[in-house]
């Protein structure tokens, strides 16, 4: 049967990659981003290669009233949302704490933190109200170890690794179910934008080793969500296979 399924983040990565995937299960999307170009793109190519219905939303998860009001406003029925997928999220910077830019700090805290708090608060009631529903939020591999340069991005995921326990207790009594997934090194539009674009940079972290891909992390999620009904997926940790712990991997000379 056909899901409704609410994609944050989907205009690149693994959050492009979710909707595909799940587009090719042939479920109906709500797809929401900032770069509304790039939605509608990818609004146009799912609805003509998969047949199904998709509904772009061009919103910042960062700005509370704008997110509360454009789910509120939702179409009746693009109300029933089955699986809500708290993907948006970024890193930026690398550097000692005394060395990072606020402005960074406020961004990352805003889109990874704040954001999913947004979106997931506006789309709980509708959830509430169906008595059924699944959340994952996609957490990382620095939700789970500390690294070095690292500070707050890992501070943010360490909170939505807490945040996803809170949830699942809070909504266990109404049939919701919370899930979490977290990636490893997964090579997508990620390190780029930590870098503030700098491609050489980012193209040096994946160097010597074969990352995740924004696919591999959505067949994860597919497969978290496509479980009985009965089952929920706590936490699922997905690392390639030349990674051991955030910072240890077997890289090759080239």
């Amino acid at each position: 049967m056909s899901r409704t399924v609410f994609i944050t983040g989907a205009t690149s990565g693994i959050g492009r990659a979710c909707a595909e995937k799940f587009a090719n299960s042939k479920d109906q999307l709500i797809l929401c981003g900032r770069r509304s170009e790039r939605l509608g793109q990818l609004r146009d190519k799912l609805e003509k290669k998969y047949g199904i219905a998709v509904l772009p939303m061009v919103l910042d998860v960062r700005n509370r009233e704008a997110v509360s009001k454009a789910i509120k406003k939702l179409p009746y029925h693009w109300k029933k949302i089955d699986l809500l997928v708290n993907n948006a999220g970024l890193a930026l910077g690398l550097s000692g704490i005394d060395g990072g830019d606020p402005d960074d700090w406020d961004r990352m805290i805003d889109t990874n933190l704040k954001g999913l708090l947004y979106v997931s608060k506006a789309v709980i009631p509708l959830m509430k109200e169906q008595g059924s529903g699944h959340i994952i939020n996609i957490g990382s591999i620095a939700g789970v170890e500390t690294y070095p340069k690292g500070n707050v991005y890992c501070a943010t995921k360490h909170a939505v690794a807490s945040l996803t326990k809170g949830m699942r207790m809070d909504l266990l009594p109404f049939g919701i179910r919370v899930s979490q997934v977290s990636p490893g090194a997964a090579e997508t539009e990620f390190s780029v934008v930590r870098f503030h674009g700098d491609k050489e940079k980012a193209r040096n972290v994946y160097k010597g080793y074969q990352p995740l891909t924004g696919e591999d992390v959505a067949d994860a999620v597919h497969y978290v969500a496509g479980v009985p009904a009965h089952v929920n997926v706590n936490d699922m940790l997905l690392m390639p296979a030349a990674q051991a712990s955030a910072t240890i991997f077997n890289k090759q000379e080239d």
